[in-house]
């Protein structure tokens, strides 16, 4: 991956079109880069258990997932995958779920490079950060935060598989799932496209997992003000927000899939209490973009199913390993909302005063992400021959790069499975990247036209 970077900067140098390429643009390149060289070596006969190369459509496809952190597959990655096709998987996991900048800025580090204004604006971009001051410290804090509570996942799920598995394969299957829960990205190596149904029951495991989930999912920028707070007893707004959001969205989420699921015989209907709030719990956390399951998605009642959508949809927090269109921007319009419900002119949360711009660019994204969304399914509902509901569901998720599925996926016709890949890389770069370069190109204009009301409502 640093030689990609190398080469995309190497270019960017020399040829005058491509100097006027934004950041943004950049990181578009380096993650097509990153796909494009993770599809090749999965399509090698060395990466399959059989020895057989697979097909390159299908190769791209898991390249894809993989980088843009979803999860969703067309091949079983235990099944399908030698050691050196998984161990290419979970590089690109990491990759793709600590984002082109944040790697290739540690391999500079490492090798002793000084990175420069023109890289800083870069991390600026892929961590959604709002100025240049500390980007280099940050990225430190990201690195050893993601080393931490990877190590610390992987060793207590260890503690679950070496005795089922053996020493060596036990810490490998800690340390392969804990990268992917951390990372949002919901591969597993359990086969036969389980997931985690098999540890249904296990507390350890639904706990160990859902942790890591949840801590990937709400931001670098979060972690480091949570860990501050105990010294300046301060959390930003932005903090606020997401935590706040977080909270509400797996509390309703657990309460309202008990009740949805509480007597399907096909998902919890036969489980004690203790286990069917365990699984409704973990099925509230896992669709902020981790796709891993321990319930059957495609037995779940079609409330649960539109429920679980919404849930897709709003996905993690900004700067985080997942997608979505971000708990912040949905907390900042349920804010506006609620403010205009009032009758107050400014939205207002935690006796702070939100800019009028930042509501402008979260509704932006929200109808952006929500256009992408519907005509996506639209597409999908042409070429696949399913119920609408799992349409909408798999494109949902490949926008939230959830990774949960219904079970369409592995069936998904030639023009489906390219939608999908298409519609992961957006989800996984799109946001993010309109949202970020409509807040750096606001265009001051010292005039304003009239003013003239519109109906509305």
């Amino acid at each position: 991956m640093a030689g990609i970077l190398d080469v995309i900067f190497h270019l960017y140098q020399k040829l005058p079109r491509l100097q006027r390429l934004t950041p943004s643009q950049v990181l578009v390149i380096g993650f097509a880069g990153l796909i494009l060289l993770g599809a090749i070596l999965l399509s090698l006969p060395i990466a399959s258990r059989d020895g057989q190369p697979l097909r390159f459509i299908n190769a791209l496809f898991t390249a894809t997932s993989a980088v843009c952190v979803t999860g969703l597959v067309v091949v079983d990655t235990h099944d399908q995958f030698s050691l050196f096709g998984q161990l290419v998987i979970i590089l690109l996991i990491q990759a793709g779920g600590l984002g082109i900048m944040v790697v290739s800025t540690l391999i500079a580090l490492i090798l002793g490079r000084r990175i420069g204004l023109r890289g800083r604006i870069l991390i600026q971009e892929a961590m959604n950060q709002f100025t240049l001051e500390g980007m280099i410290r940050l990225i430190k804090q990201v690195i050893a935060v993601t080393a931490i509570v990877e190590g610390t996942g992987a060793l207590l799920l260890a503690f679950r598989f070496i005795p089922q598995m053996g020493f060596v394969k036990g810490l490998y299957y800690g340390a392969f799932h804990a990268v992917s829960g951390f990372c949002n990205a919901g591969f597993d190596l359990f086969g036969g496209f389980r997931s985690l149904t098999g540890y249904r029951d296990d507390v350890l495991v639904n706990l160990v997992m859902t942790s890591l989930i949840i801590i990937g999912g709400i931001g670098f920028a979060v972690i480091t003000d949570v860990r501050q707070y105990f010294t300046t007893k301060h959390l930003s707004l932005n903090s606020r927000i997401v935590l706040a959001v977080t909270a509400m969205l797996i509390l309703i989420g657990t309460a309202t899939i008990l009740l949805l699921e509480w007597d399907n015989p096909r998902t919890m209907g036969g489980l004690p209490l203790g286990s069917k709030v365990l699984s409704s719990y973990f099925q509230a956390v896992t669709p902020r973009t981790a796709g891993f399951n321990t319930l059957p998605i495609g037995d779940m009642r079609s409330a649960t199913l539109f429920f679980t959508i919404i849930l897709m949809f709003i996905g993690a927090s900004p700067g985080s390993t997942g997608g979505g269109i971000k708990t912040a921007t949905f907390g900042v319009l349920v804010i506006a909302v609620w403010s205009v419900v009032r009758g107050r002119e400014d939205p207002e949360a935690f006796g702070r005063r939100i800019p009028h711009r930042a509501v402008y660019r979260a509704l932006a994204v929200a109808m952006i992400s929500l256009t992408l969304v519907v005509v996506v399914t639209m597409l999908l509902s042409i070429t696949e021959k399913t119920a609408f509901v799992r349409v909408l569901f798999e494109a949902t998720s490949a926008f939230g790069t959830v990774g949960l599925s219904t079970g369409i996926t592995p069936g998904l016709t030639m023009a489906g499975r390219i939608a999908i890949i298409l519609t992961m890389f957006a989800g996984r770069v799109g946001p993010l990247t309109i949202a970020t370069a409509i807040a750096q190109r606001l265009c001051i204009n010292g005039v304003k036209f009239p003013e003239e009301r519109v109906m509305v409502g």
